[in-house]
């Protein structure tokens, strides 16, 4: 498990899964119109998984520009989910 960890392999795994929700959370709605759209979903989904894309770059030893982009994604991300769900006056 320490190795999976160790180079990456364990957060690729998670980075799939976190697709693989998203594919079929849009496949759900626009199939059955159950569940939430994709634009109150994609901001979420993406602050996580440019998380695990910044994660994965520190346990593999990426150069930090990639580390650094990665968590500016996750932000910009995080702030584009926030404003969907801060209430209108």
């Amino acid at each position: 498990m320490a190795e999976a960890l160790a180079n990456g392999r364990l957060v690729d795994a998670v980075i799939a899964l976190v697709v693989l929700e998203a594919l079929l959370l849009a496949w759900l709605h626009r199939r059955q119109g159950r569940g939430p759209a994709p634009a109150d979903f994609i901001g979420n989904l993406g602050a996580g998984l440019f998380l695990l894309l910044a994660l994965r770059g520190a346990l593999v030893g990426a150069a930090w520009p990639w580390i650094a982009a990665s968590l500016l994604a996750a932000l910009a991300a995080h702030l584009y989910d926030l404003s969907r769900r801060w209430p209108r006056r």
